[in-house]
């Protein structure tokens, strides 16, 4: 299994007031928000990277098209100091911004994204992390999906999509894990951190 660097970078996916809307239908994992919430508490106390994405809907009929009070980041996820924004409008948080660029440049190379939705723009983004080469781990609490309606006409429960959405990406594109691991991980990466860095003092 992989193991958290020491800097990780904590990628919030679409948290945005829109989700709240009826207009996506049934979802899943009702505590996502509140998982999301504990990873931010962690990262920020331990001043460890916080990144958003905000989708910007190009579609008239959506709950995130800029301008509407859906497309507004959701308020306990607000962004502080100098968190950056990355504005996409397709499901990939790598096509049409300078995501990667930004991550390169700044030699990050673990990635624990979290947000909405599992099938979709988590989906999306995770594989696309993967494929380009950073260790990415999937939040499985932390993030939601919603009822969805097959080519057949077949409808497809949440908690089926979601399931089903995370298991095609771990051990492939990503590593998925509860807020409950990850907080392990990360505990166990600082910790090796600073023994790497004592005994490099010391010799």
């Amino acid at each position: 299994m992989s193991e958290l660097s020491s800097r990780p970078v904590l990628l919030l996916i679409d948290v945005q007031q829109g989700f709240d809307d009826p207009y996506w239908g049934k979802r899943n994992n009702p505590k996502a928000e509140e998982n999301i919430a504990k990873l931010l508490e962690v990262w920020r106390a331990m001043e460890l990277p916080v990144w958003h994405v905000q989708h910007m809907s190009l579609e008239a009929q959506s709950p995130l098209k800029p301008g509407k009070p859906g497309c507004e980041i959701m308020e306990f996820a607000k962004p502080v100091g100098d968190e950056p924004v990355f504005q996409k409008n397709v499901n990939s948080a790598f096509i049409g911004t300078n995501l990667e660029t930004c991550l390169r440049e700044n030699q990050f190379e673990t990635l624990v994204v979290a947000g909405f939705t599992s099938d979709h723009c988590v989906s999306t983004t995770t594989r696309m992390a993967g494929n380009l080469g950073f260790d990415t781990f999937v939040v499985a609490d932390a993030t939601a999906t919603f009822d969805r309606v097959g080519y057949d006409g077949t409808v497809y429960d949440a908690d089926q999509v979601h399931s089903v959405s995370l298991a095609s990406l771990n051990n492939e594109f990503a590593t998925v894990l509860t807020t409950w691991d990850i907080m392990q991980k990360l505990a166990v990466a600082v910790v090796n951190s600073t023994f790497k860095t004592i005994d490099s003092y010391n010799k």
